[in-house]
């Protein structure tokens, strides 16, 4: 635990000095020198005059120092908070809301937004001050929304990443947090706080100790809102990532001699090492094999927040499937290679489900959208999914069989233990006749229904493999592409095979890229269909071979068929989209 507290602590007093301190600094500074607007030792009544001084005697020295490191402390405080807890629980909060991951953030743009007008009208700020005062008739302190700054700016702040981010990131994902991740996480915003308040009370002490700061605390007050204002929108429209990647990253030696030394890798890998508990025989169970394996018991649910499919959402437990024979289909539903295997998976249930047979959808999500459950259920009614589906937005179950792949299949005998296990789409067959074989020795006097005889769609030809377009994942690209700034691209007179190109603005998120004004997508592919998942609001405008149509897109995000022939042939496809379509990931069959 020491060790944890140490590396932790480190670990982010490296982190606050590094460049990805840049878009919140200023913050930080403006907070500082904007937390004395009156003479030293007055108040403001509430309900006052801007401006009016409280006729007050001066303060002795140490109320004056407690009032000047006030605001600082409490910014410095509300950054520390909201970080620790959004990082550990914000996914989860959102998730249980059933809002979007992005809503935590948005909210605090939102908060920096409205400081920052508070800033700029008096009027405004004295509302927002208002609600901290501890009595409704009680004299407001200038500058006493410093913990809800401060607040908001925890929920906007994106400290570089190292192992410890990247342990406390895990945790909080898989939902995972122990005392050990909560103290490691409270160690590392602790060692981001101390200079991040050596910043904020240097700000005061310039406001105090520089004349022009004394005899123009208004424009001060003006010039720190119109600051706040601006960071806020440039944090919520990623214009600070430019900055941050054109500044060397000076830290990055000194921290990966703190975090990544091997007494620090052993700790931070009892909190993420996602095989804990999972079966030594799972880890080691051959995959696709022809015939009944024995790899021990199969793990039960964890971390699954809703049922979808069951009576009155109730949960299942794979104890109270004994004596069925089980499948566990890991899948998402955006995903081609999910989408091709549900019908043999849904042709199995029918035909077995009477005999003993059940299948459990397990809904890991792989895009943000993917989170949302009523996405889910919306999808999961229109590809005919009847039998019941786990969310595992958490990825408590995923992480319990240790599992790797969108789509993947544990099949389960009655006594509970996993006997097949398959990753990916093909082979159904084979798959469908150890169904048989295990439903005969649980079952032997029951007559089994014939082979349910679905065609196997896995491409056997040639194809372009799946291309994520966002770039967190892209390695087709033909094309440099830049991280969340909107970028007017050249689209190449010559797509090499198997890429893909922009043209015009786009902006390329981590997941998607989103259309600006004249956006154009051209790719190089080869098979008998391509798909792409798209979202939001608008039309498409796809040209292959000579033929041209349109795609409405709307709703939630999800897979659309944009071209489809008779046989595997090589094409070059061009799309033109209106400004605001998202587009996700390119998949071939």
């Amino acid at each position: 635990m020491f060790t944890l507290v140490v590396v932790g602590l480190l670990g982010g007093l490296i982190t606050s000095l590094s460049p990805c301190i840049l878009p919140v600094l200023p913050i930080v500074l403006a907070a500082g020198m904007t937390s004395s607007p009156t003479p030293s030792g007055a108040t403001v009544a509430a309900g006052a005059p801007a401006g009016a001084a409280a006729q007050a005697p001066k303060n002795p020295p140490l109320v004056r120092y407690r009032s000047r490191v006030r605001q600082p402390l409490l910014v410095v405080t509300g950054l520390v908070v909201s970080f620790s807890l959004a990082t550990l629980f914000g996914s989860l909060v959102l998730s249980s809301l059933d809002l979007p991951q992005d809503t935590l953030r948005d909210a605090g743009i939102a908060v920096l937004l409205l400081v920052g007008i508070g800033l700029l009208v008096p009027k405004i700020g004295d509302l927002l001050e208002r609600p901290f005062a501890r009595l409704q008739r009680r004299a407001v302190r200038p500058g006493s929304q410093g913990l809800g700054l401060g607040l908001a700016l925890g929920l906007v702040f994106v400290p570089c990443a190292g192992p410890v981010l990247a342990a406390i990131a895990v945790v909080g994902a898989t939902h995972r947090v122990g005392i050990s991740a909560f103290i490691l996480t409270l160690a590392f915003a602790i060692g981001i706080a101390i200079p991040l308040l050596v910043f904020a009370l240097a700000g005061e002490q310039a406001s105090r100790r520089i004349g022009v700061f004394r005899r123009r605390m208004r424009e001060v007050r003006l010039g720190g809102g119109v600051l706040m204002i601006a960071l806020a929108l440039a944090i919520a429209f990623n214009l600070t990532d430019g900055l941050q990647r054109l500044v060397p990253g000076y830290t990055s030696t000194l921290q990966n001699k703190i975090e990544s030394n091997a007494s620090a890798e052993r700790q931070l890998h009892k909190l993420t090492s996602t095989t804990k508990g999972v079966p030594m025989m799972l880890t080691t169970c051959q995959e696709g094999a022809s015939n009944l394996r024995n790899c021990g018991p199969a793990p039960d649910f964890a971390g699954i927040s809703t049922w979808l499919n069951t009576p009155d959402g109730k949960p299942l437990s794979l104890a109270s499937l004994k004596g069925h024979v089980v499948l566990l289909d890991f899948w998402t539903y955006s995903c081609i290679n999910c989408q091709r295997t549900l019908p043999h998976v849904e042709a199995w249930y029918k035909a077995y489900h009477d005999a003993g047979f059940d299948v459990i959808g397990v809904h890991t999500p792989e895009f943000a959208f993917e989170h949302v459950t009523s996405n889910v259920a919306s999808a999961a009614r229109s590809m005919g999914v009847k039998y019941p589906i786990a969310i595992d937005n958490d990825y408590g179950t995923w992480n319990a069989y240790n599992n790797q792949y969108w789509p993947a299949e544990y099949l389960i005998d009655a006594a509970g233990n996993i006997r097949h296990i398959v990753f990916g789409e093909g082979d159904y067959s084979s798959t469908e006749n150890l169904i048989r074989q295990l439903l005969t020795a649980a079952h032997p006097a029951d007559q089994l229904a014939k082979d349910t005889g679905v065609a196997d769609m896995t491409p056997t030809e040639p194809q372009t493999a799946e291309s994520y377009v966002g770039y967190e994942e892209s390695q087709n690209a033909a094309q440099s592409l830049v991280q969340n700034e909107l970028v007017n691209y050249q689209l190449p007179a010559t797509v090499q095979p198997d890429t893909f190109a922009l043209g015009g603005n786009w902006k390329d998120g981590a997941q998607q890229a989103t259309a600006g004004t004249n956006a154009k997508l051209a790719i190089n592919y080869q098979g008998k269909a391509i798909y792409l998942v798209l979202g939001g609001e608008g039309n498409v405008t796809v040209t292959v071979g000579g033929r041209t149509r349109t795609v409405k897109v709307s709703g939630v995000p999800r897979l659309y068929t944009l071209n489809q022939t008779t046989k595997s042939e090589r094409h070059v496809l061009t799309l033109a989209a209106t400004p605001g379509i998202q587009a996700y990931d390119f998949t071939f069959g």
